[in-house]
């Protein structure tokens, strides 16, 4: 066994920087002459763009996430048919799973038809599906 036969598993392929000219990357280490770039502890957000406003603040803003959405749903005429009884309010409709527990607004829509007449209470409806359920006979309290 010699010295020029000995190996070792790890191996390292990275240039040392700035051990004089035949090293190849002596002087300046590869960073070029003055400038931020050159310079020690250089981080630099990799949005910046030379002083230059950067694209997220030239570009215009929009939209909007209502956070009332996530607690709000509409319902179908057809759907108040799936409950045996005769008023409707929001906890019956929860009982029954029409809608999730964490629902606190409700609009019922004119989509579907109404079978029977029924006393909604402090749900909102549209214009048209108030005419509907009125011609029923039902009864809607605010």
């Amino acid at each position: 066994m010699y010295l020029n036969n000995l190996f070792s598993k790890i191996k390292s392929n990275k240039k040392r920087l700035g051990r004089g000219i035949g090293s190849g990357k002596g002087k300046t280490s590869g960073r070029g002459h003055k400038g931020q770039k050159a310079r020690s502890g250089y981080n630099i957000n990799t949005s910046f763009e030379g002083g230059q406003t950067p694209l997220h603040r030239r570009l215009p803003k929009f939209g909007f996430k209502s956070k009332k959405k996530i607690f709000s749903k509409e319902i179908r005429l057809s759907d108040l048919n799936k409950i045996n009884g005769n008023y409707i309010d929001l906890n019956i409709l929860k009982s029954t799973k029409i809608i999730s527990k964490k629902i606190k607004y409700i609009k019922i829509i004119n989509k579907g038809n109404l079978n029977n007449p029924k006393k909604i209470i402090k749900l909102n409806c549209t214009k048209n599906a108030k005419v509907i359920i009125k011609k029923l006979g039902g009864i809607i309290e605010e």
